[in-house]
């Protein structure tokens, strides 16, 4: 599986962006798929997650109620919509792919796509 991360760039604060993830090879749907994020000087960190049916969701506490994953099985690809983005949101946003759980190791990584919040 290949994944190709899009729809970063620069914003503002309280903007909205939804960043997309293309994947190829016909077994997308049999991967869960999320996202994670690295911030200047910081470590990656888990943003959210989806099962493979899309059925279930997941998304880091401090994330909740701002930012939402999806996905379309029929397109390949995943979403992660990010509503009320503040300048701690700037971070290079990766996709990954699972073939095990969610809590398993990550199988497959996307280039990363910048996110540049301003204040």
């Amino acid at each position: 599986v290949q994944l190709q991360a899009s729809g970063g760039g620069l914003v503002q604060a309280g903007d909205s962006l939804r960043l997309s993830c293309a994947a190829s090879g016909r077994t997308f749907s049999r991967y869960a798929m999320g996202w994670f994020r690295q911030a200047p000087g910081k470590e990656r960190e888990f943003v959210a997650a989806i099962t493979w049916s899309g059925s279930s969701t997941y998304s880091a506490d401090s994330l909740k109620g701002r930012f939402t994953i999806s996905r379309d099985n029929a397109e390949n690809t995943v979403y992660l919509q990010k509503n009320s983005l503040k300048p701690e949101d700037t971070a290079v946003y990766y996709c990954a792919a699972w073939s095990g759980g969610i809590s398993s190791k990550v199988d497959y990584w996307g280039k990363g796509t910048l996110v540049t919040v301003s204040s």
